[in-house]
């Protein structure tokens, strides 16, 4: 199962590294077409190629329409997506001052909790996420630019909520059964460099 689980939280990260990769591309993009179209407008670029100016702002050489509407989207996805390889890793930003002092049994008992609260965190955005994805498609509500539709953006993210729900329960019910029995079935930090 934990093979399953990790598998499956990877192909979430390789897909969020893709949709972020692409954004910085689009925003690469943007950023240039926004800078040329500024140079084309320039009274100095007016003057030495009036035709070629004109022509390079009518074939659209400019910012991407609805950039930041794109951005804003995939982000939310690539969060997501990164969360179930951080929770089946043991990735997540701890702080360890007092816990190193800790006796064993305190240590294992608030690993415990911290995993089955944070799956029912998990489950609860997820769920919020359900709630606002299906209140988007009822009102049809949409970009303000390019005008696709906003419960996309919901659907997408929620794909990466509910495998980091998946996830997030899968590592409560081990945490539980470790605490219980007192072994160890995946490391702290399985797989994670820290």
């Amino acid at each position: 199962m934990y093979r399953l689980m990790l598998g499956l939280a990877k192909l979430m990260a390789i897909l969020g590294g893709f949709v972020l990769s692409a954004l910085i591309l689009l925003t690469c993009i943007s950023v240039l077409g926004r800078s040329l179209n500024g140079i084309f407008h320039s009274d100095v670029m007016e003057r030495i190629a009036p035709g070629f100016s004109q022509w390079m702002i009518d074939i659209g050489v400019g910012p991407v329409n609805g950039d930041f509407e794109l951005v804003e989207a995939g982000v939310a996805f690539a969060i997501f997506a990164f969360i179930p390889l951080c929770q089946i890793t043991s990735g997540h930003a701890a702080v360890d001052i007092f816990a190193n002092t800790f006796p064993r049994w305190l240590d294992r008992a608030l690993r415990t909790l911290t995993e089955v609260v944070f799956a029912a965190v998990l489950i609860l955005i997820a769920w919020r996420l359900f709630e606002g994805m299906s209140s988007k498609m009822r009102f049809g509500e949409t970009t303000f630019l390019i005008q696709f539709p906003i419960w996309w953006a919901y659907a997408a993210s929620l794909v990466g909520a509910v495998v980091a729900a998946l996830v997030g329960v899968y590592m409560a019910c081990i945490r539980v059964i470790e605490y219980i029995t007192g072994r160890t079935l995946v490391p702290e930090g399985a797989g994670a460099d820290h």
